[in-house]
């Protein structure tokens, strides 16, 4: 997979590009992610990307030209273009298994005020990952890169995700480590039981149960 990130502040993603599961991605060639900064196709002398709105309005409003002429020299037949904006839609892990299945995706990240309506002509996808707002669109699309990178064959075991909370509408199930019993919270006996379809059952209930008490909404779209 290719990602490329069109960002005005590249340094933000020095450290996601360079620690844990999404380095080691990187380096065994499963996923290439390019962070390119829309300002270098800016036109204009200062090289600025952004002015004020028309018809007044408080805050800077991204150009469209260089986002444009990004977005035109690097994409391709099998690109998705996103845009990531508190208008979009929200972001589940349902989308990240369909994200993980493209060759090719591109990011928009926003900042300001916000961008030039016809830039919106150019993308395939907005995303949100939840109601509020940050200060651009960077953030955000480290967390739905992640989201995606994880989900790649074999960056990570595929025991590791099937379970993962959201991969049936349920929440993920309690698991434990040693010690076995620390400070009087003992690990449940039917987890040191090796008795396998006990074990699976348990989980299953516990993944209902913790649903219940904390998403139910995610019941009800079951």
């Amino acid at each position: 997979m290719r990602i490329d990130i069109l960002t005005l502040f590249p340094h933000m993603f020095d450290g996601f590009l360079s620690e844990s599961i999404v380095k080691r991605a990187i380096e065994k060639g499963q996923v290439v992610i390019n962070v390119i900064n829309f300002r270098d196709y800016s036109t204009d002398p200062h090289k600025r990307v952004d002015d004020y709105s028309f018809g007044g309005g408080a805050g800077m409003i991204l150009r469209p030209e260089p986002i444009f002429a990004c977005v035109e020299q690097i994409r391709t037949t099998d690109s998705l273009v996103i845009l990531l904006t508190p208008q979009g839609v929200p972001y589940q892990q349902s989308l990240a298994q369909d994200l993980s299945k493209e060759k090719h995706l591109i990011f928009i990240c926003g900042h300001y005020e916000g961008f030039d309506e016809r830039i919106r002509s150019l993308v395939d996808l907005e995303l949100s990952i939840g109601d509020y707002v940050l200060t651009g669109g960077e953030l955000a699309s480290m967390v739905v890169s992640d989201s995606i990178i994880r989900l790649l064959d074999g960056v990570i075991t595929k025991d590791s995700h099937i379970n993962d909370s959201f991969q049936n509408q349920l929440l993920d199930y309690p698991v434990y480590t040693k010690p076995q019993d620390f400070r009087g919270m003992k690990v449940p006996e039917v987890l040191l039981s090796g008795h396998h379809e006990k074990i699976r059952a348990w989980r299953y209930q516990q993944q209902l149960k913790r649903t219940k008490e904390r998403r139910p909404d995610l019941l009800e779209k079951r």
